[in-house]
């Protein structure tokens, strides 16, 4: 079967945070990516909007919803809730419906410095990638609620973009 008629692109991201004022502090400032607009709240008091059309709970609150963009590309839809049952814990990279956000730096060892220095966690040191990602290096951190996010350099391309035909 054929992909989906006419999907093109990306268009946006979404993640749920704890704390949506946190969560603008740390794109903006400790990331770099641009406010864009906020909307919301969403709610349904009474009926089933909120498990129909975005599966959570029916009585489930998102009193504000931030948009962000990195580079004029990238959009990131950022959600805060209120929801009875609400697991409060993020899911671990190994978790199903584990994720990470994966960042492009010119340069990772600065980088890496400059997260350490504003006391965000970085687990590890660079690790440099074989195969296919070969003149790629990469590293996980931590934002202040627990979402993994990744650095991710290679200046000099990879060696999948240098040679595909080797890698299929």
């Amino acid at each position: 079967m054929p992909p989906i008629h006419g999907l093109s692109r990306v268009d946006h991201f979404g993640i749920t945070v704890p704390d949506l004022d946190q969560a603008r502090e740390f794109f903006e400032e400790v990331l770099g990516f641009e406010y864009l607009y906020r909307l919301g709240p969403l709610r349904d008091d009474t009926g089933h909007w909120m498990s129909e059309h975005l599966n959570v709970h029916d009585r489930a609150i998102s009193p504000r919803i931030y948009f962000f963009r990195l580079g004029g590309q990238a959009i990131l839809e950022v959600f805060e809730y209120q929801a009875p049952g609400q697991r409060l814990e993020p899911p671990l990279n190994s978790d199903v419906g584990g994720h990470h956000l994966a960042l492009y730096v010119d340069d990772i060892d600065t980088a890496v410095a400059d997260l350490r220095q504003r006391g965000i966690r970085v687990l590890g040191d660079p690790t440099e990638s074989k195969g296919p990602h070969e003149g790629q290096r990469w590293v996980y951190f931590l934002s202040p609620w627990g979402l993994h996010c990744e650095l991710v350099s290679y200046p000099n391309g990879k060696a999948y973009l240098r040679t595909p035909e080797a890698f299929s």
